[in-house]
């Protein structure tokens, strides 16, 4: 029997709607973006709920995407994204080889899918793409090339690389034959950092289609392949690098070797910290398109975080923008484009939006810089705020309604201030034009709503213009640090000191952008006007910049050092020189051998601003000057203690420091126009840091012999006793901390003394967000151990510190100084005939040239540790903490260095748990030193983790904490003997 269909019965049933349920309302990519952020097996376990989601569970690129971000190391494709996957669970065979016949559907169609499927398979090769309309020049000069296009606009060079042995030997063959086994890392959408052996990478770079293939992207091949480094010279027009003055270990990544199929490329960004860049094409060919700063591409966003100005750019890949967003743009909004070929350079300015794709298989080296052309743009960008870095990539759309007036006025208020600004800067400031009505972009700027025409007429890429956005009110010393800049906070401070030193004749320049950075110009206001008070000798040139890696404002002038407190905010400021003042004096009263081996005070005081003049009260410590009433930051037992911002004053702002944000901290009071300041002998010598490469072993055996005594007596100074009032303020704010929630594992509160009162407060806090905190600190914490963290820490602190036996108090708490490291121990030289002593004169010193931190050419045997520094960050607790930078810093983790300092100190640094004695909870491990040790690290305010990593490179493959507390800390259990 003929049976008759009808048209309606010739089209398949659409199975989304019942396949999906509820979640139909979604579009495909929705779904498809959700899914990414599931586990591998709950995928799987997901692609078996219907036949819909068995299709969209089993696209490649969410398994490439599931890959990568959970692969630990060494990447090995195996033919398919959901196979090498499969093959990282260490799944038994019979269950992978379900993925060889996928199964297929009809009734399901997806724009989103076939689009994206088409990216994957495309090949280039039947494009064209013409030359561009980037202007090519050959063998131009370098006074040609700075005068037409450093850091004003690309151009593509030729003639650049013809002699390197690169454009033969850089060919994928060559560097098979040559690298085969060598592992490089790749660049991928990925929190994880993923190295691939090259014969890997070149087996999969053969058979796979992916809309955004691997692209090897290694900023460490120099150090990895030595010999890579040999194969191409920095060409003549770019040896100009301002981050030279920077050892190879603290310098950014500033070059790359870059290899990638057809389809690779890099989206659409600018390069970090506004540095400019060349990239020269050994072999393959690659298209680029390019905007001014300023001008976003159409389909891109930009992101710039209000609290410590980070830039997120949102961009699709290379491919993706060239298919789908290229063909939408008029012919006036098209980028500048070029096709760059073997053996072409091309440089990209300062600022520029650009976009790569490789027409197929390209190899390249590329490196940034920084020169006398984008100097201050770098410096601009890496000053705190986050307006200034939104206006450099996305022009005036980054700002909100008002903003531009705002700044304009912000400004003019600035050079009219008491402030002695650098004139010249004033008179080249730009005209003005009246902003017309601008979108309101919430620090997001999407490319979709640019008005062309009123951004080239308002917006202007030059750094008088832009350097109106910064704002004036971000400390560069107290201020979040963006996590995009390209180097630390206190690392940006040592580059710009190091450029003041080497780069004389670039003074002018290199102040300019001090000032846009550091706010350098206030802060050299703030110690004049200290040097006038005190009648100190004015900063001489070479005095002029600030130095030391602290979070302190620090001048070396003459025989002297100020320091001006700006750390964490005005309330911390006056409570850490308090402190300081406080400890002074306890040291001079009890007459500790410490103090001859600490700076002697010569003045302190208070610098403010009233009515538009400096003013300057001194203050010893005691009593609460007017300047500080003023601020509301009386403590309330201000009339009953010598020193009401002393350390239990400080203590009391710790704990909330620990459950206080930045933004919170820097808050308290008007830390803007308010400095407290101290003034100390300057010491003879050099610091460690700067001596540690030239030491002998006796040497820096002898500091660990010299740190033993010292922090000996620092730990057997007698701490003043709480006051009554203090210690009923800090249990009327602050609810005594039961994590466990079992009554039975809390201490009876009354036992506990004040000062480990104190102490278990503050590491309660810490531990209620340690994993929120270790995961923003990212790598190289290992994620596996985060995950674990909450059950290695305790939750009974009273009872992990284990202070108490037969009921009494059996471990006291201790002065620490928290901060000894390398910077902060000062060396003196002995000479040839004898080593320093206690009667070497000044007069000696000078002789030999040693003053001031210069040798003048005498011959020395060897240094000799004098002075311990800084005293800012001064508190009272376990004194294990000041084990923490001692052994991670200055020792490095070095067992022997640790042990020579232990036999030096020979104090109890526990007490010792007698094997009938039973811990509730802790077992064995109370006792251990380590453990408390590694504790103390996790639970430190700073990235302690990071340095251990750092150091340890193998404990990231720890399984552990116990792995990792056993490595770096296992030796301290061996001290028994005054436990």
């Amino acid at each position: 029997m003929e049976v008759e269909y009808s048209e309606t019965q010739c089209v398949p049933k659409d199975r989304r709607p019942d396949a999906l349920g509820d979640l139909r309302v979604l579009p495909d990519e929705i779904l498809c973006a959700m899914l990414v952020y599931l586990t591998p097996r709950d995928v799987a376990r997901l692609s078996c709920v219907s036949s819909v989601m068995y299709i969209l569970c089993n696209e490649e690129p969410l398994w490439m995407s599931l890959c990568l971000d959970n692969v630990n190391g060494q990447l090995q494709y195996k033919g398919s994204w959901k196979k090498t996957a499969l093959d990282q669970l260490h799944l038994p065979s019979e269950y992978q080889e379900t993925c060889i016949n996928p199964m297929h559907f009809d009734g399901f169609n997806s724009l989103f899918l076939l689009r994206r499927h088409y990216r994957c398979y495309t090949t280039l090769a039947g494009f064209t793409f013409d030359s561009g309309n980037v202007e090519r020049k050959n063998n131009i000069s370098l006074e040609d090339f700075r005068q037409e296009f450093d850091a004003k606009k690309p151009v593509l060079l030729s003639g650049l690389a013809d002699t390197w042995p690169a454009r033969s030997t850089w060919t994928i063959d060559q560097l098979l034959l040559n690298y085969g086994d060598t592992e490089f890392k790749i660049s991928q959408r990925s929190s994880r950092k993923i190295s691939v052996k090259f014969k890997d990478y070149v087996s999969y770079m053969q058979i796979q289609h992916d809309e955004d293939p691997l692209y090897i992207f290694d900023d460490k091949f120099g150090e990895v392949v030595p010999g890579l480094l040999k194969d191409y010279s920095v060409p003549h027009l770019f040896q100009e690098d301002f981050f030279d003055v920077l050892d190879r270990d603290k310098r950014p990544a500033f070059r790359w070797l870059i290899i990638g199929p057809e389809r690779s490329g890099a989206s659409w960004h600018v390069d970090p910290a506004l540095t400019s860049a060349w990239n020269t094409l050994l072999s393959g060919r690659k298209r680029w398109a390019l905007y001014p700063p300023g001008r976003v591409p159409l389909g891109v966003t930009v992101h710039v975080n209000e609290e410590d100005g980070d830039v997120n750019v949102e961009t699709p890949s290379s491919l993706q923008w060239w298919l789908d967003f290229y063909p939408l743009l008029a012919n006036e909004d098209k980028p500048i484009e070029c096709t760059q070929l073997p053996g072409e350079t091309i440089f990209v300015p300062s600022g520029w939006w650009h976009c790569v794709l490789n027409l197929e298989t390209t190899v390249a080296v590329t490196q940034n810089f920084v020169n006398s052309a984008n100097f201050e743009f770098v410096c601009l960008d890496m000053a705190p705020g986050y307006q200034h870095k939104g206006v450099c990539r996305a022009g005036l759309l980054a700002l909100n309604e008002g903003s531009f007036e705002d700044s304009k006025k912000t400004t003019l208020s600035t050079e009219d201030s008491l402030s002695d600004s650098d004139q010249t800067r004033k008179e080249k400031r730009i005209k003005f034009c009246e902003p017309v009505e601008e979108p309101n972009s919430e620090n997001a700027v999407n490319s979709t709503s640019i008005n062309h025409n009123l951004h080239d007429q308002e917006f202007s890429y030059d750094i008088n213009f832009l350097e109106m956005f910064l704002d004036k009110g971000r400390d560069h010393y107290n201020s979040l640090w963006s996590s995009s800049n390209c180097i630390g906070q206190r690392e940006m401070r040592e580059w710009l000191w190091k450029l003041w030193i080497a780069k004389p004749g670039l003074r002018n320049l290199i102040w300019k952008g001090a000032c846009l950075a550091l706010n350098a110009e206030k802060w050299s206001e703030c110690v004049r006007e200290i040097c006038t008070f005190h009648e100190l000798p004015f900063p001489t040139d070479d005095e002029r910049f600030p130095v030391g890696m602290g979070s302190n404002p620090v001048y070396l002038i003459a025989d002297h050092v100020i320091k001006l407190y700006v750390e964490d905010g005005l309330e911390f400021s006056f409570n850490a020189l308090g402190t300081e003042l406080e400890f002074y004096s306890l040291l001079c009263k009890v007459d500790s051998p410490l103090k001859n081996h600490i700076p002697g005070v010569l003045a302190s005081g208070i610098l403010f601003i009233e009515n538009g003049s400096y003013k300057i009260v001194p203050w010893d410590g005691k009593g609460v000057p007017n300047v500080i009433a003023s601020c509301n930051l009386i403590p309330e037992n201000s009339l009953e203690v010598d020193f009401p911002f002393g350390v239990w004053s400080k203590k009391n702002f710790e704990i909330k420091k620990a459950g206080m944000s930045i933004n919170e901290l820097i808050s308290s009071g008007d830390g803007s126009r308010i400095w407290p300041y101290i003034v100390t002998k300057r010491c003879n010598g050099k610091t460690f840091a700067e001596l540690r490469e030239t030491l002998s072993w006796e040497d820096t055996l002898y500091l660990a012999s010299f740190l033993g005594e010292q922090l000996r007596n620092l730990h057997l100074l007698p701490f003043p006793s709480l006051n009554a009032s203090t210690l009923a303020d800090a249990e009327e704010k602050m609810e005594y901390p039961c994590v466990s929630g079992s009554m039975e594992a809390v201490t009876n509160k009354l036992s506990i003394p004040a000062e480990w009162d104190f102490f278990i407060r503050t590491l309660t806090r810490r531990k209620k967000d340690v994993c929120s905190r270790l995961t923003k600190w990212g790598d190289p914490i290992p994620s596996f151990l985060i995950d674990k963290v909450d059950e290695y820490i305790p939750d009974d602190f009273p009872k992990f510190l284990n202070i108490f036996e037969d009921g009494k108090v059996a471990k006291p708490c201790s002065w620490i100084h928290s901060d000894i490291m390398d910077d902060n121990i000062h060396m003196e030289p002995c000479c040839v005939s004898s080593c320093l002593t206690e009667h070497t004169s000044a007069a000696d010193l000078m002789h030999n040239g040693y003053v001031n931190g210069k040798n003048g050419g005498a011959e020395r045997t060897s240094w000799r540790p004098s002075h311990i520094l800084d005293f800012s960050d001064l508190s009272i607790g376990d004194p294990i903490c000041d084990l923490i930078p001692i052994h991670l810093d200055v020792f490095r983790g070095d067992p022997n260095l640790l042990k020579q300092f232990l036999e030096s100190y020979r104090l109890p640094l526990a007490r010792k748990i007698s094997q009938h004695e039973s811990v509730d909870g802790g077992g064995s491990k109370f006792g251990r030193l380590s453990f408390i040790a590694m504790c103390y690290c996790i639970l430190h305010e700073d990235n302690i983790l990071g340095t251990i990593f750092s150091l340890c490179k193998e404990l990231r493959m720890a399984k552990s904490w116990e792995e990792v507390e056993e490595t770096v800390w296992g030796d301290l259990n061996n001290y028994s003997g005054f436990c």
